[in-house]
């Protein structure tokens, strides 16, 4: 008996956890079913900044057999899923809220929000500022006698990458306040870190855009932009006493504090003791 009231608070979050997961489940496939007419439009949306950069008469091609159906499909199921995140967080959050302190839920519902806008802003930023440049450039690079002809699924997973990098880069902001609301670190220390942070952000470029300038720049100057976001926002949540004891203890002396205390210690030396030759001659 006692063993089965034990059980039951466990399996009572199990069938809680089974049954937002089938909520959210049945909205991305309402969203799906709705958006599967638009699909082909969809797609010639997404690739409108490689069409203009193309030249003319160029266009994209389907390699595979099924190619046609299935690049639509997968971008609408994934377009689908990108909408329906701020439900998916709500479900996530509304299972994980009573097991919460009070303060963790006040500072969990602007972090969810601000984190789901960053992200969308990160992908409305790469399709409207990252897409035409480095489109353009890849096709001005093509040798001569080359036709740019992309294949339109190859095309959808480099511009999925595209999305994801730029999305969780500007979450930056996000992780700095996070980091100091927990008191992991201070932004006087945020600060001092930031010529590692600005090359980690070229590096981070690097890593997750196509290997060239354009891209790698366009990723690692928001990155660094939103840092500095990051460190400003940061202050209103850091204590003001731990940053003020952070500042005083992270400052270098002066030159001329330097002095004071050298003098200081010159005055306040002891005498030297006598020699014992010179006690036994007195």
């Amino acid at each position: 008996m006692n063993r089965a009231d034990s059980e039951r608070p466990f399996l009572s979050h199990l069938v809680e956890l089974r049954d937002r997961l089938l909520r959210v489940l049945i909205v991305v496939g309402i969203v799906l079913v709705a958006l599967l007419p638009f699909a082909n439009t969809l797609y010639t949306l997404l690739a409108t900044p490689l069409l203009n950069s193309l030249p003319e008469g160029h266009s994209m091609v389907a390699i595979d057999v099924a190619s046609p159906f299935l690049a639509p499909f997968k971008l609408t199921l994934l377009l689908a899923l990108t909408i329906t995140v701020p439900y998916t967080l709500y479900q996530a959050w509304s299972f994980a809220a009573p097991g919460l302190y009070g303060h963790e839920k006040r500072l969990a519902g602007p972090v969810l929000f601000s984190s789901v806008v960053l992200f969308y802003l990160g992908m409305v930023f790469a399709y409207f500022v990252v897409f035409p440049l480095v489109f353009g450039f890849f096709v001005s690079t093509a040798p001569e006698g080359v036709a740019v002809m992309t294949d339109i699924n190859r095309f959808l997973d480099f511009v999925v990458k595209i999305f994801l990098a730029f999305g969780v880069a500007f979450e930056v902001p996000i992780v700095t306040v996070a980091m100091v609301s927990m008191g992991v670190t201070t932004p006087a220390r945020l600060r001092e870190i930031r010529p590692y942070v600005i090359v980690a952000a070229f590096v981070v470029g690097m890593l997750l855009t196509p290997p060239d300038v354009i891209s790698q720049t366009l990723l690692a100057v928001p990155v660094w932009l939103l840092y500095e976001i990051g460190i400003l926002f940061s202050k209103m949540v850091a204590p003001k006493q731990d940053e003020a004891e952070e500042e005083t203890r992270f400052r270098p002396m002066t030159e001329e504090e330097m002095d004071t205390e050298l003098d200081a210690m010159e005055s306040t030396e002891p005498p030297e003791p006598a020699s014992p030759d010179k006690k036994t001659d007195e």
